[in-house]
C-alpha cells in the first residue's frame, strides 16, 4: 500500500492497524534482511498464527526449530503492543544479556523504520538495550540474575531461548508475581533437553495443566523447505544437533550421558511390570523367580534427608534383565529387611549395597539377618572379595564403594552395556531418570532438581556383572583347569581319598577338591 493517504485516510488505516496486528506488520513494518537489506515485513502463515495466539491467550510457549523468524515475529508484536496501547512496560530475558539486547534493538529498528505519519508514539528516552515511548511505554533487555523484574508490575514478559536459561525454575518464581496483574508471557526456545523450566511447561501444556498455551514449530513449516534443503543442512549436524535444531524433539536434544539413539531405545523397551508389591506398592517385578536362572541385586540407600530415594535393582544374569526395581523412601529397618527378604526370595541373590552415608547402616542390619550372599570388596583397591575370605581379612569391607575413582569406571560400564543392548532396562522410572542425567561441569550427574539412585544402582550393577563376578568366574576356570591337570597325573598310590595310605589331612588334594565344588557351584557366570 501507498503511504501518500490523505488524513481521514491516515486515521482509517491507523484504527485497522491499531486492531490487527497482522495487518499493521504486513502492511507498514520492514525489517532487515540478511541479503536484502530492509525489506517489507511479508509474514508466512505460522507467523500470522502467532500473532493471533499472542492476543488470544495469556500464555504462550513455542517449542521451536531454529531460523523459522519466530525472534522477528514477537518484535513486530512488540511494536504493535507499545505503539497502539498506552504504558505497556514489557521485559525481555535470554540466555545472555546480549541475546536479549538483540531482540530489544529489532524492536527499535521495527519502530524507527515506520511511516512517521503513523508513529503515533515516539521514543523519548534511548539507552542501547531499552527505550520509553511518549504514550510511557517501554522495553528493557534484563539480565538472569535474581531479581531481575521483581519489583515491576508487568504488561508483557519475553523468555527468548528459555530452554537454556540457567535458573528460570527460580527466576520464574519470582517473576510471575509481577504478570498477577493481567500481564502475558511469552516462552520461546528450542529444545535442550528434558527436566529444565522449558521442558516441563511444554509437557504440562500438551496435557492442559497449566495456563500456557502451546505451539510446536519443527524445521517444515517454513515454505521455502523441503527434503533437499532438509539434507543440505543436516549434512554434518550429529543427531543431538538436529534433535535440538531442526525437530524440536525433547528426548534427544541435550547433554544426557547416554546416547540418543540408546536413550530411543530404552524408550521402546520401558513396559509395565507385572507386579506392584511391596509395603508402599514400589516393589515392581516383570518376572517371577526362576530357580534355574542366578540373580544380582544392587542397593543405593537414601541420604536421609528426605531428598532422595532408596532404591535396587534385580538383575537376572543369564539374561542381563532388570526383572525387579524398588525406590521408595523406607526407614533403615524396614529397607534392610526388605533386602533380606527379596534376596532370599530370588535364590540368596549376590547382594551388593552402596557402603557410602547410611548404607553402612543398612548392612549391618543384614549382617545381622545373617544374609548368605553379601558383596564384599577390599577396601585400599575396591576389588571384590568372596564373603567367606572376609571374614577373615581385615581390610575388606561389606558392600561398594562409590568414590571419586569408582564413579567414572561404573557409569562407563553403565553407557557400555546400554550402548551395546547388553542389559534390558524395563522401568520407566529408570529411563526417566537417564534422560535428566546430564553432563554438567564436565561430570556425569543428575539435573539440578532430579535424583540419579536408579542409574546409579544400575551402574554399579553392570560394573559388579563384568568385573567382580567376571574375574570371579575367570580364576575358577584357572582352578578347574588345574585340578583336571592333577587328575590326569598317574601315582601309585591314590592319595585324594581319605583312609588311604599317604593321605594327610588338610592336604593340598583337599584344597583342590575345594576348588572344583566351587567351580561347579558357580560355572554359570563362565562365558
Amino acid at each position: 500500500m501507498s503511504f501518500q493517504l490523505d488524513k481521514k485516510q491516515r486515521i482509517k488505516e491507523m484504527l485497522k492497524c491499531g486492531k490487527d496486528p497482522s495487518y499493521f506488520l504486513n502492511t507498514y513494518a520492514r525489517i532487515s534482511h540478511p541479503m536484502h537489506g530492509l525489506i517489507l515485513f511479508d509474514t508466512y502463515n505460522f507467523q500470522d498464527d502467532l500473532l493471533k495466539d499472542f492476543n488470544d491467550y495469556r500464555f504462550n510457549v513455542i517449542l521451536k526449530a531454529r531460523q523459522l523468524g519466530i525472534s522477528t515475529i514477537t518484535a513486530g508484536y512488540i511494536v504493535w503492543m507499545m505503539l497502539f496501547h498506552r504504558d505497556k512496560a514489557i521485559l525481555v530475558m535470554a540466555t545472555k544479556f546480549a541475546t536479549a539486547g538483540n531482540l530489544v534493538k529489532k524492536v527499535k529498528s521495527i519502530m524507527r523504520n515506520l511511516p512517521d505519519w503513523l508513529k503515533i508514539a515516539t521514543i523519548d528516552v534511548d539507552n542501547r538495550t531499552s527505550f520509553e515511548l511518549s504514550n510511557g511505554s517501554s522495553i528493557k533487555a534484563a539480565s538472569t540474575s535474581g531479581d531481575a523484574g521483581r519489583s515491576e508490575a508487568l504488561s508483557l514478559l519475553v523468555l527468548d531461548e528459555a530452554a537454556h536459561i540457567e535458573g528460570l525454575e527460580e527466576l520464574w518464581t519470582g517473576l510471575y508475581p509481577t504478570l498477577s496483574t493481567g500481564g502475558r508471557c511469552i516462552a520461546l526456545s528450542t529444545p535442550n533437553g528434558v527436566g529444565n523450566w522449558f521442558h516441563k511447561i511444554c509437557v504440562d501444556a500438551e496435557s492442559s495443566t497449566n495456563n500456557f498455551h502451546l505451539t510446536t514449530l519443527s524445521w517444515d513449516v517454513h515454505p521455502d523447505r523441503g527434503e533437499a534443503w532438509y539434507g543440505k543442512e543436516t549434512k554434518n549436524m550429529s543427531k543431538r544437533q538436529i534433535a535440538q535444531e531442526l525437530e524440536c524433539n525433547f528426548n534427544t536434544s541435550g547433554e544426557t550421558v547416554i546416547d540418543p539413539e540408546c536413550m530411543e531405545w530404552l524408550l521402546q523397551c520401558a513396559k509395565e511390570p507385572k507386579y506392584r508389591t511391596g509395603f508402599d506398592r514400589n516393589f515392581w517385578i516383570w518376572e517371577e523367580f526362576d530357580s534355574t536362572c542366578n540373580y544380582l541385586m544392587v542397593a543405593d540407600v537414601a541420604r536421609g534427608d528426605g531428598a532422595d530415594y532408596s532404591t535396587f535393582h534385580l538383575v537376572k544374569l543369564e539374561t542381563l534383565e532388570c526383572v525387579g526395581e524398588y525406590q521408595g523412601k523406607p526407614t533403615i529397618d524396614m529397607y534392610a529387611n526388605m533386602l533380606n527378604q527379596v534376596g532370599r526370595e530370588f535364590g540368596n541373590a549376590m547382594l551388593v549395597v552402596e557402603n557410602n552415608n547410611i548404607g553402612f547402616s543398612v548392612l549391618d542390619k543384614l549382617i545381622e539377618y545373617q544374609y548368605p550372599n553379601l558383596y564384599y570388596s577390599i577396601k585400599s583397591t575396591h576389588e571384590y572379595i568372596e564373603q567367606y575370605q572376609a571374614e577373615y581379612k581385615n581390610n575388606a569391607v561389606p558392600g561398594f564403594t562409590t568414590s571419586m575413582k569408582t564413579r567414572p569406571l561404573i557409569i562407563a560400564k553403565l553407557e557400555e552395556f546400554i550402548r551395546n543392548k547388553l542389559i534390558k532396562v524395563y522401568s520407566s522410572r529408570t529411563v526417566n531418570e537417564m534422560k535428566t542425567f546430564i553432563w554438567r561441569n564436565g561430570k556425569p550427574q543428575a539435573m539440578k532438581g532430579y535424583n540419579d539412585d536408579l542409574v546409579m544402582a544400575l551402574a554399579i550393577a553392570c560394573w559388579i556383572r563384568d568385573t567382580a563376578i567376571q574375574n570371579s568366574s575367570r580364576d575358577l576356570n584357572y582352578q578347574k583347569a588345574f585340578v583336571d591337570a592333577i587328575y590326569t597325573t598317574k601315582t601309585t598310590m591314590n592319595t585324594q581319598i581319605k583312609g588311604q595310605e599317604g593321605y594327610k589331612k588338610d592336604n593340598i588334594f583337599d584344597k583342590m577338591s575345594e576348588a572344583k565344588e566351587l567351580y561347579d557351584q558357580h560355572n554359570w557366570i563362565i562365558k
